[in-house]
Formats: structure tokens, sequence, C-alpha cells
């Protein structure tokens, strides 16, 4: 009988108890000699999974029932909870969330950064649990007609009606797309759509089904921003003041970097601290933004630089002023290898970082670590609650 014609294996199954939660939000359990990584767990559930692959002595499995229910497990009011890759925590009370991206960030600091002693983090909860994100990235497929986001560990668009962590303006879009979808007005092609809300309108990149690329705007603090669909905003509006404020603080001097700017969101406060400020960003859409808003802002001390960053730092005579201060806020996937070199060839005597991922922050704080930096501060700003990513603000400064 060849492997073709075998009878197909049975899935392991395993009652386990989940002692606690990882980075990426994953329950950790022990069973069999196995370390376990189970999905959509709570920390004291106990639970029956299956193994859905090992490698070596660890295995991902995924939950078939909840045998007895952790104290802090929650019952998720969304119906397309454990099959859209969206919201990953919806499980969770409240407060387990914040004390578990702790845990979290504590655990890469640890673990990847090798900082034996940390200073107290504290967690800025988000004052909206629910409605808060004015940023989504939705999919259309157009065999199935479906809209919205893929479902969990696949490229299958799990077809959304409503999206319980949307802000108003972005659920009606996505009901108004919808309906187009239904009366067969919506274009044809497999879609990426990036949509993000302003004050007052929503824009969509790209621009289809009747919907345009505009330049919106949002009053944070005392500032405005202008910025659209095709330029990254921070998700959760709600925040951004006390987040601005940490990445900022204490911020004086005469000259201050703000590397992966963006429209300038760090840039516009730090132009009211320093004579000269230098803002750099790869995207062009985003810098014309940038400048625009220290335009409006009238703050004309500032120069944006549109060029990728390492580029631009190594490819920049050392020879220039001291940086009193510099703040980068790379994507994901942290800073590279030759930011990281044109960071330290500088030698600036205070560093923020803004991170949406502890384990890249943790990768690179531990070589500003090795080059003389003092981990001075660490905070952590919910601003994507119900999912296990959180944002962290550290500030380090020079041993030097």
């Amino acid at each position: 009988m060849n492997s073709a014609d075998a009878p197909e294996q049975p899935s392991l199954t395993l009652e386990v108890e989940i002692e606690r939660l990882l980075p990426g939000g994953v329950g950790l359990a022990h069973a069999q000699g196995l370390t376990l990584f189970v999905s959509l767990a709570a920390p004291g559930d106990i639970v029956r999974v299956q193994i859905d692959r090992v490698r070596g002595k660890v295995a991902f499995a995924s939950t078939l029932e909840v045998i007895k229910p952790s104290p802090v497990r929650v019952e998720p009011p969304c119906p397309y909870f454990g099959r859209c890759g969206g919201c990953d925590f919806q499980q969770l009370n409240y407060e387990t969330q914040l004390q578990a991206k702790v845990e979290i960030i504590r655990d890469c600091f640890h673990r990847i950064a090798n900082i034996a002693e940390l200073p107290e983090i504290a967690i800025h909860p988000s004052p909206k649990q629910w409605q808060y994100r004015a940023r989504a990235n939705w999919q259309f497929e157009p065999q199935t007609r479906h809209l919205g986001y893929f479902e969990a560990g696949s490229h299958r668009v799990c077809d959304v009606e409503v999206c319980a962590v949307l802000v108003p303006d972005l659920q009606n879009t996505l009901e108004d797309l919808r309906a187009q979808i239904r009366n067969d007005s919506f274009p044809g092609a497999a879609k990426n759509v990036e949509v993000v809300a302003g004050d007052e309108e929503v824009s969509l990149a790209p621009g289809w089904a009747g919907f345009e690329t505009k330049n919106v705007s949002r009053r944070i603090g005392d500032e405005t921003y202008h910025f659209s669909a095709d330029a990254f905003f921070q998700v959760n509006h709600e925040l951004i003041v006390s987040l601005v404020h940490e990445a900022t603080r204490n911020a004086r001097g005469t000259a201050a970097m703000d590397l992966y700017c963006g429209v300038g969101l760090f840039t516009v406060p730090l132009a009211r601290c320093f004579e000269r400020v230098v803002g750099v960003e790869s995207n062009p859409t985003a810098a014309r933004f940038a400048q625009l808003n220290l335009q409006n802002a009238q703050l004309e001390s500032t120069k944006i630089i549109t060029a990728r960053v390492g580029e631009w730092l190594n490819g920049q005579s050392l020879e220039s002023e001291a940086v009193d201060f510099l703040l980068l806020d790379p994507p994901r996937a942290g800073a590279e290898n030759s930011v990281i070199k044109g960071i330290l060839a500088r030698h600036p005597r205070q560093i923020s970082y803004v991170s949406c991922d502890p384990a890249t922050l943790a990768r690179d704080l531990k070589k500003l670590r090795a080059a003389g930096y003092f981990l001075d501060s660490v905070a952590a700003f919910d601003m994507f609650p119900q999912t296990h990513h959180v944002e962290t603000v550290v500030r380090l400064r020079s041993e030097i």
C-alpha cells in the first residue's frame, strides 16, 4: 500500500493547563515531554487541545474545548473570534490583557536583550477597549466576494459584516463597500485596501468603488496633522497625546533627529523644543505630509529628508554638530543594522525608541546597551486592545 492509500492518522489531542502567556500571545503548557504553544488561551485554563504541528520538543496547538475556564477568561463578543486573524485577546478580561502585555515586554527584554533588572513598566490603558481602531487593512476576494480580514494562519478572507474594534466612521465605510458588493458595482480585481479615518472624512488606498484617497486631518492635542491612507498614522487616536508626551518629554537642546518620521507626529513637537530638527522618512507621501504639517505649524527650522534611513545616516558626514536627542519609530521589523550603526556613529546624548514589537525592540536595545547606552525608562501603551500587540517607548541616555 503506497502512502496515498494509507489511512489518515488521527490528530493528537491532549488535556493541558495553561501556565502563562508568551510573546506572540500564545499560551504556554507542558505535556508528554513537549512544550506547547496554545492559541487563544487564557492563563489558568484547563483545555483540550489539538496538536497542529511539532518541531522537535515544541508543539503548536489549537484549543478544541475549554474544560475548566480560567477566572480571567471572558466570553468573546465578536462572532468571528477564533476564525478572523485580527483579535487574539478577546477571551481575556481587560486587566489581564494589560498585565500580559507588560509580561511580554519583560520576557523579551530578559530573554533577548539580556537585561536582568528592569525599571517599572507602567502601561497606559486605552480609553476605549472597543471602537478604537481608526486605521484598518481590508481584503477583498473576488471569487467568494468576501470582504474583511484574513483568517488566522491563512490567506482566506473572513467575510466580516461588523468589526467591533473599528471606529464608527470605518464601520460605516465597511458597510458601504459591502452594499456595493451586493449590488455588483464593486471592482472585480482582488484588492488589498488601506483605510483611515480623520476627524471628518475617510481615506482609502487605492481609491476605488467611488471612494477616494483623500487627504484627511486629525487634531491631536494642540497640533493638527494631515495624512491619507497612503501614509502611516497611529491606529488608536485616543492614546496619541500620551504617547507623544512620553516619547518627547524633557527633550530640549540644539539639535534633534526623528528617524522613520512618517507624517511628522513626533517631528512637530520636537521642532518646538530644538533649534534644528531633521526628520528622515522613506515614504515620499508621508514625507510630503510631514513637510506640510510643519509648514502649517509655522515651524521653519526643521528639514524633512526623503530617503531610506540607513542609507541617509551612513551617507552623511560626521563632522556636523552633536545630536542632543534622537527619536526613532521604525516599522515592526525594527531598525536595520545600518540604522543602528549610523545612530552609534553620531552618539546622541539621549535616544527615544518607539516600537510596536517588543521582540525587535529588545534585539536593538541589546546593541545600543552594548555601545554604552543606559536604559532610563520603559512605558507601554495599549494602542491595540483585544490583541497581543503593544506599543513601547524606551528612553536611553549615554553612559559615556
